[in-house]
């Protein structure tokens, strides 16, 4: 065994994984967090494409910008806020009826206000995840993680069964750690078998969750005819969401660059035909065709693209809260935790509160050894 025994293991570096790792790490819990991506973010991801004449193009095709209410969150914003790493976004948003292809509302003053990171959604993560006393490990899959009764700590397998390090403590702040479906989508096990946890297997069992088509569009041209930078759409089988991308604090103008979410109805249509495996180029090309013209339906505006793109978000958006109350689940024998927007409610603040249930579980559970 390394004798070098780690604190805790974060897996995962969503906004929940990365807000926990960064609470232990300030409160004096070495963390080593982990993730299969290249980098930080999780559903806060941006996207970096670049067309054929070679043009950057950016896109935040996850959550759009996320709203505050709770005073804990509040507080930590502010700090993000003050070091740069978040702006409020300060357009006005509308929602539009597809059947009478009108606004139908506008938006009233003193709604809570949007914040965004800057320069993209995913830099509130990357500034948590170089913290000191956070070690993040990028690009690294978990094959395995497994609890010793016999060391009283836990073990990561990467997918070749290479021992990755052993740890005190764990936060699985990615659901497709413990979730059956990463069966379906990779033809894997879960890397975290819970059934030695009934009490938390059986809450994660059938988490249900909402799919998502992200389609990320760039213009040459600013699209003028469009009142709004942001708009949620009613009675479409296609379309949920719209909002311009470049018209965020610390983004490019260069081109106009907008981000269109699919309907869950229309994501499970699609996934029902093709699988939950990763889908192929020609299936995303579908989908970003089908979007963008129901995007052009709407009558707002005829400009043609000069990029197109989809991305598929297969359970990014959960559809219930395990744990809403806790905040995140626990069990404090093992010191595990499970964290996320699952556990609170679906969207970052809940994320955000997750995590930082998961950290105070953690700072309790393994400062006693």
């Amino acid at each position: 065994m390394n004798s070098a025994v780690s604190k805790v293991a974060v897996v995962g570096s969503g906004i929940s994984g990365a807000v926990c790792a960064s609470n232990l790490a300030r409160n004096g819990v070495p963390v080593t967090l982990f993730d299969s991506a290249r980098g930080p973010g999780g559903r806060m991801s941006q996207r970096r494409e670049n067309t054929e004449d070679g043009k950057e193009l950016l896109f935040d095709h996850g959550a759009p910008f996320f709203t505050v209410n709770k005073s804990e969150v509040l507080s930590l914003v502010q700090e993000w806020e003050s070091r740069g790493l978040v702006a409020e976004w300060k357009e006005k948003f509308g929602s539009f009826d597809f059947v009478t292809q009108k606004f139908i509302d506008t938006e009233k003053e003193g709604l809570s206000k949007r914040f965004v990171g800057v320069p993209g959604m995913n830099s509130i993560c990357k500034a948590l995840c170089k913290e000191n006393g956070v070690e993040s490990k990028f690009g690294v899959s978990i094959g395995k993680i497994e609890w010793s009764d016999d060391e009283n700590l836990w073990s990561l397998m990467g997918l070749d069964g290479q021992i990755l390090g052993q740890f005190k403590g764990i936060v699985a702040s990615d659901k497709n750690i413990v979730s059956p479906r990463i069966t379906q989508v990779s033809g894997r096990l879960p890397p975290l078998d819970l059934s030695f946890m009934p009490e938390l297997s059986a809450k994660l069992q059938n988490l249900p969750v909402q799919p998502c088509f992200a389609v990320m569009l760039a213009f040459a041209e600013p699209l003028t005819s469009i009142p709004f930078k942001g708009f949620s759409i009613q009675n479409s089988n296609v379309l949920r969401w719209a909002h311009c991308e470049s018209s965020k604090p610390g983004r490019s103008t260069t081109s106009e660059r907008w981000v269109l979410h699919s309907t869950a109805e229309y994501a499970e249509n699609i996934i029902a035909q093709t699988g939950l495996k990763k889908p192929s180029d020609t299936t995303l090309k579908v989908v970003a065709d089908e979007l963008f013209q129901e995007f052009q339906n709407t009558g707002l505006s005829t400009a043609q693209p000069f990029f197109k793109k989809a991305h598929r978000w297969g359970s990014a958006f959960p559809a219930a809260s395990v744990a809403p109350e806790e905040k995140c689940l626990w069990n404090k024998n093992k010191r595990l935790a499970i964290c996320g927007d699952f556990c609170v409610s679906p969207n970052v603040e809940g994320a955000i509160q997750s995590g930082l249930a998961a950290a105070l579980k953690l700072r309790d559970g393994v400062s006693c050894l």
